[in-house]
């Protein structure tokens, strides 16, 4: 039986935008754009005449503000939403706003003159859209046409065993809806948590403002991580969009290494090089931790942290976005406990507890 294809509303005041994401939209053959918006008053009618399962939403646009628009939708007629936003940091803290009023996820604004491959644009913005879909629709959608990948191994052999620093270390991996759930596990540890690495999948330029946001909230310090840093005790560093965030040594300290190699399980950043690199430098020194997101980047790195002896954590399905990368890391058999997302800072914060008393009575 053949698959209905998914319908999606662009809305952007942009003429250019509008079609080329309709042309990307196109292109696939799980999905179609039913129509394009200039602006929120428009795309009312067009949801109720056109039923739409996903939209794209611009932040800035005229006669309605995308947030009004947004908070509007959720009250009245709940449905997923894609945030497309522009590479500024005005709107990347509207974004994230977004985010907290119920958007799903979001995506960079598509542009005709960057570096950056517009297949590779394509690509991100058409998985991002099935990945939103299935979040609240919870439906199996057509498998998306095969892309080259990589695995880890691109970035960074597996090394197991070789150990020389005791400080503790906590790293996590999120996708879709994970800026949500890394707010919640990050505000809720304490100033003298240990250090704390995060790949969540998100755009370039986005990671600073993402970073500086949860720095107001939290007790801990929250940066953007920057090459040879130092990893130090009360501050978490996220990893910046477009580069791979590895674990390093320097004597008996840990330092950040950023490395900008090809996409690792289709993203750059990728949770899999975090977690790899966090099973080979610090092994059962670490604690791993698996958020909401869809697909499997970190399935395979949280296997080789459980098995270089870190303990491991996967947020449970009723409290994930999406139970993608949870779900398949348990089933790999990466995972030692599944807690819901309220529960995660402080378990692994008593697990923490629990090992260092170990540790003093050998």
């Amino acid at each position: 039986m053949k698959s209905r294809k998914l319908k999606v509303l662009v809305i952007d005041d942009s003429a250019l935008i509008r079609s080329v994401m309709n042309e990307i939209i196109n292109r696939e053959k799980d999905m179609e754009c039913v129509g394009a918006a200039p602006d929120p008053l428009v795309a009312r009618e067009m949801i109720k005449a056109l039923n739409p399962d996903v939209l794209t939403l611009d932040v800035e646009m005229p006669k309605m503000d995308g947030l009004d628009f947004l908070e509007r939708l959720m009250r009245l007629r709940p449905m997923p939403v894609l945030m497309v936003s522009t590479l500024t940091e005005q709107s990347s803290d509207i974004t994230f706003r977004a985010l907290e009023l119920g958007a799903v996820d979001f995506v960079s604004k598509p542009k005709l003159d960057i570096a950056r491959g517009m297949e590779e644009v394509a690509i991100e913005i058409t998985d991002k859209i099935r990945a939103v879909a299935q979040a609240r629709v919870r439906k199996i959608l057509a498998a998306p046409a095969i892309q080259e990948t990589f695995s880890a191994d691109a970035i960074l052999p597996s090394v197991a065993g070789q150990y020389s620093s005791t400080e503790k270390l906590i790293v996590i991996g999120a996708s879709t809806g994970g800026t949500e759930a890394i707010k919640e596990v990050l505000t809720k540890l304490p100033a003298d948590a240990p250090g704390v690495l995060v790949t969540q999948h998100m755009p370039e330029h986005f990671t600073k403002s993402f970073a500086d946001r949860l720095n107001t909230l939290c007790k801990i310090s929250v940066k953007e991580a920057e090459h040879n840093e130092r990893v130090l005790p009360g501050h978490a560093y996220i990893a910046p969009g477009n580069s791979h965030l590895l674990l390093k040594r320097s004597g008996a300290n840990y330092v950040i290494k950023l490395d900008q190699g090809p996409l690792v399980n289709r993203h750059r950043p990728s949770v899999d090089v975090l977690f790899r690199s966090a099973a080979n430098v610090a092994g059962a020194n670490a604690i791993g931790i698996i958020l909401t997101g869809m697909g499997k980047d970190g399935v395979q790195g949280l296997l080789e942290m459980k098995q270089a002896g870190s303990h491991t954590i996967a947020q449970d399905e009723a409290t994930c976005v999406i139970f993608g990368m949870p779900k398949e890391a348990i089933s790999a058999g990466g995972v030692c406990e599944v807690l819901p997302l309220q529960n995660i800072a402080r378990r692994t914060m008593e697990n923490l507890a629990s090992t260092s008393v170990k540790s003093s009575r050998i």
